[in-house]
This record gives C-alpha cells, sequence and structure tokens, in this order.
C-alpha cells in the first residue's frame, strides 16, 4: 500500500478564527434598534420560548408590545423537519469539496457520495483479507513439465 496522501497534496485546512459565528457590524447597524436592554430582550424571548403571547409578555414586563415584538422578531425559530445542515468547513475544505463535484451536482449530494466512499473504504479496509485455500494455490502454478502425451 502507499503512504498516506501520496500522488496527492496533503490536505490541512486552517481552524476558524476566534471571531467565527459572530453578527457583523455590518448586519448589527442594519437591524433596526431594540428600546429594550439585553436583559429584557432575554426574559421576554424566554417567556416566548415558554408560550406566551407577545401581547402577554408586554404586560407581564410592562413593556411597549411594539419593542417586545422587536425582540421576538430576531428569535430564530426551530424547523420541525430539518433536512438539511450547515456545514462550517475551512476554505481549504470547501475547495476540496468543489473540486469533487460532478457538474452541477448540490453540494449536499457531493458531501453525501463523498462520505458514502469513505465509508465503503473504511469497511472494506477493515476487513479481514482471506488468503487463498490450497486448493487455490495450486490452480496458480504453472506446470513444470508437459502433462499431455506426445501423439506420434
Amino acid at each position: 500500500m502507499t503512504e498516506r496522501g501520496a500522488g496527492m497534496a496533503a490536505f490541512k485546512g486552517k481552524a476558524p478564527g476566534s471571531g467565527s459565528g459572530e453578527m457583523s457590524r455590518r448586519t448589527v447597524l442594519l437591524r433596526p434598534h431594540i428600546g429594550l436592554t439585553p436583559a429584557q430582550q432575554t426574559q421576554a424571548r424566554r417567556l416566548r420560548r415558554a408560550g406566551a403571547e407577545p401581547d402577554a409578555i408586554a404586560e407581564a414586563l410592562s413593556l411597549p408590545r411594539d419593542e417586545v415584538e422587536k425582540a421576538l422578531l430576531q428569535m430564530r425559530s426551530p424547523r420541525p423537519e430539518t433536512t438539511r445542515g450547515t456545514l462550517n468547513v475551512t476554505l481549504a475544505a470547501h475547495k476540496l469539496i468543489m473540486k469533487e463535484r460532478v457538474g452541477d451536482e448540490p453540494i449536499w449530494q457531493t458531501m453525501d457520495r463523498m462520505l458514502d466512499e469513505l465509508l465503503r473504504l473504511r469497511t472494506a479496509a477493515a476487513a479481514p483479507r482471506k488468503r487463498p485455500a490450497a486448493a487455490d494455490q495450486d490452480d496458480l502454478l504453472l506446470p513444470l513439465t508437459n502433462t499431455s502425451s506426445p501423439q506420434g
């Protein structure tokens, strides 16, 4: 078996930076101002997750309904039947995945295909290899003498 990575450039990505996943400054500037403190926003969102309606939340916290609604609009809503996920990968990994795409294949399909191939190869590599049986080895040997009778 060849050395790992022989004939192919080594794949080495770089870990995401410390600010990965943070909201960009531009996004923060584009969002409407919410007239609530971060603690009030958190409290309103907690009540909403518990099932309270915006009117009830505003009344319970003695806050303006419009401001409560702005805070609630920025909540993430769970999707009950998620069929896709976001894969946070390095630029090097993304480049590799894009190289593996077949035509205009969707990236999720490329990932499924690559993972399927990886799992099949791992299974094949982990399977014990059988040695040919003694009878099979005899079939592989070349005859040293001519066993056919001379015609003549």
